[in-house]
């Protein structure tokens, strides 16, 4: 069988098995509290898509009117949240598990950014002290000697190491 059979069955058992593992873990710690658990999930998948999701679902909304994609690829942050807060609001213990899943990778991403010192996802933004830095002449512009840039700033220069 092919991924598209598999993601399908895989979805229309999923009731069925959410409904026995529910079963189960009321079995294990009573009714009340596996109904208890269920609502906090979903109330906190709730919550994460109001706060964090409609950030998100705005951006997704401006990149589907502009035609642009590639500040969606780059925010996996945003996407991992929202992923995760739909996990969270589907009822049942094993969307729940995978969304702990998710945020953990999430929170493994934040971390190793953090580790690194750099910014995770400053929008592509550098910000360098004026020493650091030097315009570099755009090659794909058609007349280099028009450019109110000096001669030489439109020299490449080499890194002071």
């Amino acid at each position: 069988m092919n991924v598209a059979k598999w993601l399908l069955l895989m979805l229309l058992a999923l009731p069925f098995l959410e409904l026995a593992a529910f079963v189960a873990v009321a079995a294990a710690i009573g009714f009340g509290w596996a109904l208890g658990l269920v609502l906090a999930g979903s109330l906190t998948g709730a919550l994460m898509l109001r706060s964090a999701g409609g950030a998100h679902i705005g951006r997704v909304r401006v990149a589907l009117g502009e035609g642009t994609f590639t500040a969606l690829q780059a925010d996996s942050r945003g996407s991992l949240v929202l992923l995760a807060g739909i996990l969270l609001l589907i009822p049942g213990f094993i969307t729940d598990v995978i969304a702990l899943f998710v945020l953990v990778i999430l929170l493994r991403r934040i971390l190793e950014g953090a580790s690194r010192g750099a910014s995770s996802h400053s929008g592509g933004v550098v910000d360098l002290a004026p020493e650091q830095w030097h315009h570099m002449p755009d090659p794909s512009l058609p007349d280099h000697a028009n450019r109110t840039t000096s001669r030489q700033d439109a020299k490449p220069r080499k890194p002071d190491h």
